[in-house]
C-alpha cells in the first residue's frame, strides 16, 4: 500500500509504503522531482529491541491545518500553519505487539515527520537506545556541514562545504544541515519541537555515500539510553525545509509552525531591543575618571551611553555574584542571589529605570538549575528584565528538560531568556516567547582569541545557522580592519570586514535581543552610529533579495512604515542590482551607507548618501572587499 500527503500547493508529496520486509519507508517529492529517495525509519528500544519491520498498517488518518497567529518578536509579524497531514498506525505482526505511530506532514515550504508511541501495554515505560531517521538523496549533493565531534558542545564552529560523498559514518554533524541541489531546490534538515526527547545529529550511512542517518544525544551515564518516557510520547519533528533558491528558507517560518502555540496569557511585557554588553570589549572607558571593570561605575557609565543611543538594555556579564574565572570553572562555590562588594545592584537597575534602561543578567547553568525558583521571583522583585544562562554545552534529554524549565519559570517572573553554550533553536520561542534569543553559533566573541570569524563566516550563517532561529552572534564591532590587519585582542577586539559589513549584520541576523558589542569610546563620533540608535530588532516582514551561501547576501526587513536593508559579501568585491519591487506605491527617503574610498587599507570607511527611490528603482550596490551595505527606506509622507 502506498500512502502520500500533499502540500496545499501540490508541489511537496511525501510517500509512505512498507517494504518487502514490512518496514516503514518514506520519500519527498517537489515539483515532481525526488528530493528524499526513499528512506527507512526505525527506533531502537531497551524493551524488545529495533521497532522496524514486519509491521502492518492498523489505521490511516488524515489532517489539514490553516491559521494564521501573531508573532510577539521575530522575523514577520505574523505566521501561517497550512498544511496537509497524515498519520499511520503501526503495529509488529509478532509478540509482543508494539505499536507505532508515523505522522507526516506536508507544508508549501517542506516536510516534517515525527514518531508517536501510543498508549500500550509492551511501552508503559520505555527506554529508547537509538533513532534510525534515514535521508537517503538521488544525487551527490552539495551540502554545509557543523562537524562537533561528541555530544556535549556548543555548538560554535564554523559550517565546511563539502559533498555527500566526503561524510563519514563516524562524524557527528549538528544541526541544520543545509543542502543544495545543482540546478535545484535547497534544502535544510533539522528538528522542531525538541521536548522531552534527545537532541538530534545526523551522520554518515554505512554503505551507502548519499545517505544520512540520525543519531541522539545520550543520557550522561546511562549505558546508552537516549530517551527515558512514558507512552503516549512524541518524538520532535524531523524537518525537512525547502526552498527554490537559499533565501526562501530565511523567510520560511516552518519550524515555529512545528511547534504548540504561545503559552503565555499576556506577552504585552516582553520586549525586544538592543543592549549595551560591556564584556566583549573588555569593559572600556574612556574621558572618565575610574578604571573600567567589573563595579557599580562602569555599570553606570554604560548605562549613561545605553540611553544616549536608544538602547532598551545592559547585560551584566559574568562576575557580578563571584570572581569570573571561577564563577564559570566553579559555580557551586557561588549564591545568585547575592552580589560582590564592588556591584551595587539596586543602585544599578534604579538608575536604570531613570535613563529607561533595563538589566539583564549573566547566570551560569548550574546555579540557576539550582536557585531558579527563588532567584527568579526575587529578580523579579528587583526590577530585573532578563538572564543569560550559559555554559550548558548539551541538549541530552535532560539538558533539553532543563531549557523548558527555566524559559516557563523565567516567563513567570516576567524575565527574558538568552541561551548561550546553548543547542540549536528547534521552535521552543513560539511557545514561550520570552525565549527571545540563543547563541548556538560562532559569534563575534571569537575575535578576542582566533581569527576564525571571517566574513566568508558572517555570510554562510544566515543560510545554515539562522534558518532555525534567532542567533545571538553579538555584532556592532566598530574597531573594523583588513584581513591584513586583524590581530587577537582580548581588550577591544579588531573585527575582520568593513564598518557596512558589520552595521548589516544589524538587519541580516535575526534576534529580537541585540547586543551592541563596542565601548562607547568606539562608538562616539563615528559614521554609522545613527543608523545603531534607529534600527529596530523584531520585524513585520523579511524578504531575502539576493544571496549564494557563503559568498553573499542582501536582506530587506520592515518595521512600521519603515524598511531597512542590509547586504554583506565575503573576501570578493561584489556589485549587486537590488530591486525595490516589494514596497508599496510612491516616494521613499533613503540613506544609504556604503563602503568609502580606501577600504582597502582602512576598513573603517563609510560613505553616507541620501535620495529618493520608488518600487520600480534598482539599487545598484557596491561592496568591497569583506564589505557591506546598508539602507533606511521612509515613506515620503
Amino acid at each position: 500500500m502506498l500512502l502520500k500527503v500533499v502540500s496545499p500547493d501540490l508541489q511537496v508529496e511525501v510517500f509512505f509504503s512498507l517494504n518487502e520486509e514490512k518496514a516503514p519507508i518514506y520519500s519527498v517529492n517537489y515539483e515532481g522531482e525526488v528530493i528524499v529517495a526513499e528512506s527507512p525509519l526505525a527506533i531502537e528500544f531497551k524493551q524488545g529491541g529495533l521497532l522496524s519491520k514486519n509491521l502492518k498498517i492498523i489505521g490511516v488518518k488524515y489532517n489539514n491545518y490553516d491559521k494564521v497567529y501573531e508573532l510577539v518578536v521575530g522575523k514577520s509579524k505574523q505566521a501561517r500553519n497550512r498544511c496537509n497531514e497524515l498519520v499511520i498506525s503501526l503495529q509488529e505482526n509478532e509478540s509482543p505487539k508494539r505499536k507505532l505511530d508515523l505522522v507526516f506532514r506536508a507544508y508549501d515550504d517542506g516536510a516534517a515527520f515525527r514518531y508517536v508511541i501510543p498508549k500500550q501495554n509492551p511501552l508503559r515505560e520505555f527506554k529508547i537506545l537509538a533513532e534510525k531517521s534515514e535521508f537517503h538523496f538521488p544525487e551527490n549533493h552539495a551540502c554545509w556541514i557543523l562537524p562537533l565531534g561528541s555530544f556535549t558542545t556548543n555548538y560554535e564552529k564554523e559550517f565546511d562545504k563539502v559533498h555527500f560523498s566526503d561524510i563519514k559514518p563516524d562524524t557527528i554533524l549538528g544541526l541544520p544541515l543545509t543542502i543544495e541541489a545543482e540546478n535545484g531546490p535547497t534544502l535544510a534538515l533539522t528538528e522542531a519541537n525538541l521536548t522531552n526527547y534527545a537532541g538530534m545529529y545526523l551522520t554518515g550511512v554505512k554503505g551507502s555515500k548519499l545517505a544520512l542517518v540520525s543519531k541522539l544525544s545520550p543520557l550522561p551515564d546511562s549505558d546508552g539510553v537516549c530517551v527515558k518516557a512514558c507512552a503516549p510520547h512524541e518524538s520532535p519533528w524531523r524537518a525537512i525545509m525547502i526552498g527554490d533558491k537559499p533565501g526562501d528558507l530565511i523567510e520560511s517560518n516552518i519550524i515555529l509552525n512545528l511547534n504548540e502555540p504561545c503559552a503565555i496569557e499576556d506577552p504585552s511585557w516582553i520586549k525586544p531591543g538592543k543592549a549595551a554588553w560591556p564584556w566583549w570589549n573588555g569593559r572600556i572607558v574612556t574621558g572618565i575618571d575610574f578604571e573600567g571593570g567589573m563595579n557599580t561605575k562602569t555599570m553606570l557609565y554604560f548605562i549613561d551611553f545605553a540611553s544616549e543611543i536608544n538602547l532598551e538594555y545592559l547585560l551584566i556579564d559574568v562576575g557580578w555574584y563571584g570572581n569570573e574565572e571561577e564563577a564559570m570553572s566553579n559555580p557551586s562555590k557561588f549564591d545568585i542571589t547575592k552580589t560582590i562588594q564592588e556591584i551595587d545592584l539596586p543602585k544599578i537597575i534604579s538608575y536604570g529605570n531613570e535613563k529607561d534602561v533595563d538589566i539583564i543578567l549573566w547566570l551560569h547553568w548550574w546555579n540557576a538549575n539550582q536557585q531558579m525558583d527563588k532567584a527568579f521571583s526575587l529578580y523579579r522583585q528587583w526590577g530585573v528584565k532578563g538572564v543569560k544562562i550559559d555554559f550548558m554545552d548539551r541538549d541530552d534529554q535532560e539538558m533539553v528538560n532543563f531549557y523548558h524549565r527555566i524559559v516557563k519559570r523565567a516567563s513567570e517572573n516576567h524575565l527574558l531568556v538568552d541561551f548561550h553554550g546553548a543547542y540549536k533553536p528547534t521552535g521552543l520561542r513560539r511557545i514561550y516567547p520570552n525565549l527571545i534569543t540563543r547563541e548556538g553559533v560562532l559569534g563575534l566573541e571569537y575575535n578576542k582569541w582566533s581569527d576564525r570569524v571571517t566574513p566568508e563566516h558572517n555570510v554562510t550563517i544566515p543560510f545554515t545557522r539562522m534558518l532555525v532561529g534567532p542567533m545571538d552572534y553579538t555584532p556592532g564591532a566598530f574597531y573594523n580592519v583588513t584581513r591584513e590587519q586583524f590581530k587577537q585582542q582580548h581588550k577591544a577586539p579588531m573585527a575582520m570586514g568593513t564598518r557596512c559589513h558589520h552595521l548589516a549584520m544589524f538587519v541580516v541576523y535575526e534576534s529580537p535581543l541585540q547586543m551592541v558589542s563596542d565601548h562607547p569610546g568606539a562608538y562616539r563620533g563615528q559614521v554609522g552610529l545613527d543608523f545603531l540608535r534607529i534600527i529596530p530588532t523584531s520585524w513585520d516582514e523579511t524578504k531575502v533579495l539576493a544571496g549564494k551561501i557563503g559568498d553573499y547576501i542582501a536582506i530587506a526587513r520592515k518595521h512600521g512604515h519603515d524598511w531597512f536593508i542590509g547586504a554583506m559579501t565575503d573576501w570578493d568585491p561584489r556589485s549587486l542590482k537590488l530591486s525595490l519591487d516589494f514596497l508599496k506605491q510612491g516616494d521613499y527617503n533613503v540613506t544609504i551607507y556604503t563602503d568609502g574610498r580606501g577600504t582597502d587599507h582602512n576598513a573603517m570607511c563609510v560613505s553616507v548618501t541620501k535620495r529618493k527611490v520608488r518600487a520600480k528603482t534598482v539599487l545598484r550596490t557596491e561592496m568591497a572587499s569583506g564589505g557591506g551595505f546598508t539602507a533606511h527606506l521612509t515613506p515620503v509622507k
